[in-house]
């Protein structure tokens, strides 16, 4: 048996970084970047330490284009390399810097925000250069090197006559990335990527001021100190909403609220998230939230990490826990991730509450511009589902609020049906479904608004965590149940009057659509009200929202129940009339108009019914 080490060579590896490390070429502007705020923040450690007597001063990074010489510079100001660091960092492929660096300085380094990891953020270059040098000054005082390669694995590294501390990474831009060379492109890929990069990052000069006090500056396009790197005590409502314009400058409504996320243990993540005014469209919303490490973009598609239904919010996250992959595009999978998302969860949930109980009328206010978001999270997140009881609300038609609690205490009097359930009435459409919440109003019920997409969803889920509570439409069946009292009227028909009209009802109205009903209400109520099985809309309004593969039916028949008032004079009227045409005509007439107060009287239907009425006038 022979055993012995695998040699992976830079010829084999090479080709591998330049081509398909990265999945977009266009990264390597951050990771090089990236590399030279490392190198910055490195050397203001070593000065705060003590470990240098080195003069930090305010350096910057800066990035300049020579489109002649198709040459693109990024250029810092940092602790530079000795020819024997540039020998041991760069051509020692995977060796991280930056990992050395906070293993010797652990204890001091925590919160240096030192970015890199893997060691191979430098050669991303290589994707768009055909040649790439390096020109570095360490701060140790020592000779400048000068290292020089054109993406083979032989490279040049001589002195240079460098005099100035840091570091200078010349790009030869290849001919199929010329575009690098555009400013517009530059500009882009820094204010994408860098935006809130730690250190100041000039890009060109700009012009400030007018006429003979006109000066040129330095266009400094990052905001090393983003409001999210702050606590927040020192940020104020209008810090918070200008920082919301600077993340999303063509977003001119202002946000409802934000919650300010900063944690250190057992990880750490500063944030900061708003709530946006919301549109039903819940697909519309996603991918606003957008994740950093150590202040570098990384993703705006922060699935695993926020929880599903707040992927809605607006915002930034912020977290040097998030594991990456070695080019920084995707999720690794890891305990943690798990962990800040559960995090953030009562992050927000808590936020809510205190919103709720610090000025309940405000949270009302906002109420319809947040419900979605606070819907969906009861129904995908078991944890916020506990702590939504707190401050979750169910408006009623007529404008009022109340928590779960307080609407149970509020009906429990009234609202009972003959198995001791407490029915909640909700309506999901208050023009369409008027009549209905007008005769329920009538009794003294309380009718709430539910009109969310996910309605259906939500009050299984709700019914599921609550016994003997269940929720019926205003113009669902189960309303009978709930009107039938001991007081109602009783009958002005017979047991066998009530029989016989029901027997003539049957022969007009269609039995494959409606089951007849006969019901003593009051005199005064609708002859004739049309009402659908719960069960059987609620069944079919979750298939057609997505939940119809859980129970393995795509389509439900359409089944109502025709109620006939026996106390109505038109329903007494049908047994005494002897024009059995006549009686017939009015049956279709009365089943007509109770459709058309349902919406359910359409096309040719709808069209002869016009005619009808026309004649009949």
């Amino acid at each position: 048996m022979t055993s012995g080490k695998i040699n992976v060579t830079v010829e084999n590896i090479f080709p591998l970084i330049k081509k398909f490390l990265y999945s977009d070429h266009e990264i390597f502007l951050r990771e090089l970047i990236s590399n030279a705020t490392d190198a910055t923040l490195k050397l203001k450690h070593l000065t705060t330490i003590g470990e240098t007597a080195v003069e930090y001063g305010s350096p910057i990074i800066e990035v300049k284009i020579d489109k002649e010489g198709k040459k693109l510079h990024i250029i810092d100001q940092g602790l530079g390399m000795t020819r024997e660091e540039v020998e041991k960092y760069i051509n020692q492929v995977a060796f991280s810097g930056a990992e050395e660096f906070l293993e010797k300085y652990k204890d001091s380094a925590k919160d240096s925000g030192i970015i890199g990891h893997f060691g191979l953020g430098f050669y991303s270059a290589f994707m768009v250069a055909s040649k790439v040098e390096i020109i570095t000054k360490s701060y140790k005082d020592e000779p400048a090197a000068h290292w020089t390669c054109d993406g083979s694995p032989e490279y040049t590294l001589e002195a240079s006559d460098k005099q100035d501390r840091g570091t200078e990474i010349i790009l030869h831009i290849a001919e199929d990335s010329l575009e690098f060379l555009e400013e517009s492109k530059i500009n882009e890929l820094l204010v994408k990527y860098n935006k809130f990069m730690p250190v100041a990052i000039k890009f060109g000069t700009r012009t400030e001021g007018e006429g003979d006090d006109q000066v040129e500056v330095d266009n400094i396009i990052n905001n090393p100190n983003p409001a999210w790197t702050k606590q927040p005590s020192e940020l104020t409502d209008e810090d918070y909403k200008n920082f919301y314009h600077e993340l999303y400058p063509m977003q001119f409504e202002e946000p409802l609220f934000n919650i300010h996320l900063n944690v250190d243990y057992p990880f750490n993540l500063t944030g900061i998230l708003y709530f946006p005014k919301l549109s039903a469209d819940l697909q519309m919303q996603k991918d606003k939230i957008q994740l950093y490490q150590n202040q570098v973009f990384v993703t705006d598609n922060v699935e695993g990490i926020v929880p599903e239904f707040l992927t809605m919010l607006k915002g930034v996250i912020d977290s040097p826990d998030i594991p990456l992959n070695v080019s920084r595009s995707y999720l690794q999978s890891d305990g943690n991730v798990k962990k800040i998302a559960n995090y953030i969860t009562r992050k927000v949930a808590d936020k809510l509450k205190s919103l709720f109980t610090e000025n309940r009328a405000d949270f009302e206010a906002k109420w319809n511009d947040i419900k979605i978001v606070l819907e969906y999270g009861m129904l995908s997140e078991p944890k916020f589902f506990e702590k939504a009881g707190a401050f979750v609300l169910y408006p009623t038609v007529d404008g009022k609020y109340f928590t779960l609690e307080e609407l149970k205490e509020a009906t429990k009097d009234k609202q009972t049906d003959k198995n001791g359930n407490l029915v909640v009435l909700y309506a999901s459409n208050k023009d369409a479904q008027h009549s209905y919440i007008a005769a329920a109003k009538d009794k003294g019920y309380e009718v709430i608004l539910m009109d969310s997409p996910i309605v259906s969803h939500l009050i299984q889920k709700l019914e599921s965590e609550n016994e003997k509570l269940t929720f019926a439409r205003v113009d669902a069946d189960h309303v009978n149940n709930l009107i039938k009292k001991d007081d109602n009227p009783i009958s002005k028909l017979s047991e066998e009057e009530t029989t016989s009209l029901k027997e003539v009802l049957e022969t007009v109205v269609p039995k494959e659509k409606y089951t007849v009903q006969m019901e003593a209400l009051d005199s005064t109520d609708e002859p004739f009200v049309i009402t659908q099985p719960e069960f059987m809309r609620r069944m079919k309004e979750m298939s057609a929202s997505g939940g119809g593969g859980m129970f393995g039916m795509g389509n439900f028949p359409e089944m109502y129940n025709l109620i006939v008032n026996t106390n109505s004079e038109f329903a007494t009227s049908l047994l005494s009339n002897t024009d059995t045409a006549k009686r017939d005509s009015n049956i279709k007439q009365a089943l007509d108009l109770a459709k058309l107060s349902q919406g359910l009287l359409k096309g040719e239907e709808l069209t002869a019914f016009v005619k009808r009425n026309f004649s009949q006038m």
